[in-house]
């Protein structure tokens, strides 16, 4: 029998990494995401080889994090909006350098220092490259604490065959709140290549690797890796495409909404239902690549785009359904909630 454990969603996401085998995590504490450093403080030094370090700022623990992917090894850090601002130009560097690593966003309210409600409002930081240069993260969004644990897990080996980092979208509810979780073991989803040939290991009896962000020499050599780097880009979002429909087959209205707001959305439309209006939801799952294919379903449909900010993840769906159809939006930025009712009084305009 598959071990069920009552714990936060940082708690879960720490043993889904644990268990994923990272062995590295360098973090900084910052509300609503704190369980998980201090999770992995009382966790890591128990696994073989297990390394945890409380850097002195995020800086220091973006860059640590570049340092053990090099290395080869499986790391995570985690922070929240404003730490996670602060780890920008490191995280450029890592995707330039096609490190594998997991970062861990669990949104709060903003702008500026905000406050500790939950948020959403980090969507373009995340999925537009928060950092300068053209580059992307691969951007995950849970909205169950059984999806946070199990997706967690896969988000290690996306990180390892794409050469990229992952970063897991969350919130302040979704890190704090607390839901029964199946402990499950590891399995890998892909077949994962080597990493013999980049990782810094030592070079005797072999020649050295070099990992590194600067690329001056010739002059196009830059220019050449931003080629290689879209061509990634573009088979990850080939390839690479998670997103739930629910009650969506004979919807009149749809709504998109992602994350924890999805959860809200989900008694609103079965509410909805049962008054006799035929409504459905489309939730991304992966927020870059964005589920085109499966949002293009349904142009020309009405459309409700619901998000705790002022409205950023509607610009991809409207981007995405080449603006066919109407659109409506629910949301609010500085750590609003939606709730059942506001929805439905939204629905019931439409």
């Amino acid at each position: 029998m598959v071990e069920k454990q009552l714990m936060k969603g940082n708690e879960a996401l720490v043993h889904a990494a644990i268990k994923a085998g990272c062995t590295f995590y360098a973090g900084y504490p910052i509300t609503p995401q704190n369980e998980i450093p201090e999770t992995m403080s009382k966790l890591m030094p128990k696994v073989d080889g297990g390394v945890f370090v409380q850097a002195e700022a995020e800086l220091s623990a973006i860059n640590m994090i570049f340092g053990a992917s090099a290395a080869g090894v499986r790391c995570m850090t985690s922070s929240s909006s404003p730490g996670i601002a602060l780890k920008q130009e490191g995280i450029s560097y890592i995707a330039a350098a096609e490190l594998p690593c997991v970062i861990v966003n669990m949104v709060r309210g903003g702008p500026g220092l905000g406050n500790i409600n939950a948020s959403q409002a980090d969507y373009f930081q995340a999925v537009k490259g928060g950092g300068h240069g053209d580059y992307r993260l691969i951007v995950i969004a849970p909205h169950t604490l059984q999806e946070l644990y199990d997706l967690t897990m896969n988000c290690f080996d996306y990180a390892d065959y794409y050469r990229n980092p992952v970063l897991i979208l969350g919130d302040g509810i979704l890190a704090q709140m607390v839901e029964p979780v199946e402990l499950k073991e590891y399995e890998k989803i892909l077949d994962l290549p080597s990493k013999d040939n980049w990782t810094l290991t030592g070079c005797k009896g072999r020649n050295p690797h070099v990992v590194k962000t600067l690329l001056l020499e010739p002059s196009d050599s830059l220019a050449k890796h931003n080629v290689h780097l879209k061509e990634k880009y573009q088979k990850i979002s080939n390839e690479l495409c998670l997103c739930e429909e629910y009650k969506t087959e004979d919807a009149d209205i749809l709504i998109v909404a992602y994350g924890i707001t999805a959860r809200v959305c989900k008694e609103a439309i079965d509410i909805a239902r049962d008054s006799g209006k035929k409504v459905g939801l489309i939730r991304p799952i992966t927020l870059w690549p964005f589920p085109k294919k499966i949002l293009s379903k349904y142009k020309g449909k009405d459309f409700l785009v619901v998000e705790m900010s002022n409205g950023q993840m509607i610009e991809d769906v409207k981007l995405n359904l080449e603006c066919q159809g109407r659109f409506e939006f629910l949301g609010c930025g500085g750590g609003w909630y939606p709730d059942t009712k506001q929805i439905l009084e939204k629905l019931n305009g439409m």
